[in-house]
């Protein structure tokens, strides 16, 4: 049976829901007036020891900060700043060798003296690594052994009992996300980036596909000459399974395109099969896409005037291949 919103427990949950919102709202809106030169120091000191592709950014926290910890990690990577997880607490038992002299080491606590992390400083600062701490509490030891230390501290957590991370834990992700954005506008960060990043999402398909990666090649494409008849032409349509086949000349320019369309429409006038000769029938210099195109601007023009094959050429107009709608379906890019 559905709660009704009359009943005394639903206001409850409902009441807390609300709070709880607005706790960390505010927990995220009280970082704005805190953003300042040790942010941008952070930001320049990331930059300046990746920059160059040696150094990468080594994230570590315990618990719920560790859990964020991840997930900046893997927000950084994905946005082009190279970054690794480290689990704190395995660190000391060998994980440490991925540290190298030009990392930098951004530790997550909102105590700011989480015993695993302050146990495996000294071993950080031996390998040269420089020291990031994102902490709520900007006396701790971490902080003050922090090349830059960035302010995360909430009011009040969440939690009606004031103890289970949640306020903080939103702030410390919210924080990373504005690092992460950071750096990724100050390497100039693109879309094709992203894409190259993210090579499995539709992002990455549409901005990293080319015609020449979906399309049919020449040798599978249909063509025939403009003296051609109908009766040919209908087998080289049924044959080559495109629903069209393109018309060339002996050096391969193309001449024109006759599809399946063009040949219902060709009987709905009568058309005398045995006789007719597509020179007279084709569409003449028909849309045509050259291989080094991204895929999406196929789809663009096939949908902008309507047809469902594109010829591809180079540039000389030379045929080169073919592709049609069910090839962009199939490869995701629509």
């Amino acid at each position: 049976m559905p709660v009704s919103s009359k009943n005394p427990s639903c206001n409850r949950v409902l009441e807390l829901a609300a709070r709880t919102l607005r706790i960390e709202a505010a927990a995220v809106s009280a970082l704005i007036p805190r953003l300042d030169a040790a942010f941008a120091r952070a930001v320049e000191l990331i930059m300046t020891e990746t920059g160059a592709g040696t150094g990468r950014v080594i994230v570590s926290g315990m618990g719920k900060s560790g859990h964020v910890a991840r997930k900046l990690a893997a927000t950084l990577a994905s946005t082009g700043t190279p970054a690794y997880f480290v689990h704190p607490g395995e660190a000391g038992h060998g994980d440490l060798g991925m540290v190298q002299g030009h990392d930098i080491f951004l530790a997550l606590s909102n105590s700011g003296e989480t015993e695993e992390l302050l146990r495996i400083l000294p071993a950080v600062r031996r390998q040269g690594a420089k020291l990031i701490a994102m902490t709520g509490n900007p006396a701790s030891m971490l902080a003050c052994a922090a090349d830059v230390h960035l302010d995360a501290s909430v009011a009040e957590e969440a939690c009606p009992l004031n103890l289970a991370p949640t306020a903080s834990t939103t702030a410390a992700l919210a924080l990373g996300d504005a690092l992460a954005v950071a750096l990724l506008d100050a390497r100039g960060f693109g879309p094709e980036d992203f894409a190259r990043s993210h090579p499995s999402g539709n992002l990455g398909r549409r901005l990293l596909t080319y015609v020449r990666d979906v399309m049919h090649p020449a040798a599978s494409v249909p063509a025939v000459r403009p003296d051609a008849p109908l009766t040919e032409v209908i087998l080289a349509i049924s044959k080559g399974g495109l629903g069209m086949t393109a018309i060339t000349d002996a050096s391969g320019l193309i001449l024109g395109i006759f599809t399946d369309g063009d040949l219902r429409r060709a009987f709905e006038q009568g058309v005398e099969l045995r006789q007719a000769l597509i020179g007279a029938l084709m569409h003449p210099n028909p849309y045509r896409i050259a291989p080094e195109k991204l895929a999406v601007e196929a789809v663009e023009i096939m949908e902008r005037r309507r047809v469902n094959q594109i010829l591809v050429a180079d540039a000389d107009g030379r045929l080169l291949g073919a592709l049609n709608m069910h090839d962009l379906f199939a490869a995701k890019v629509i």
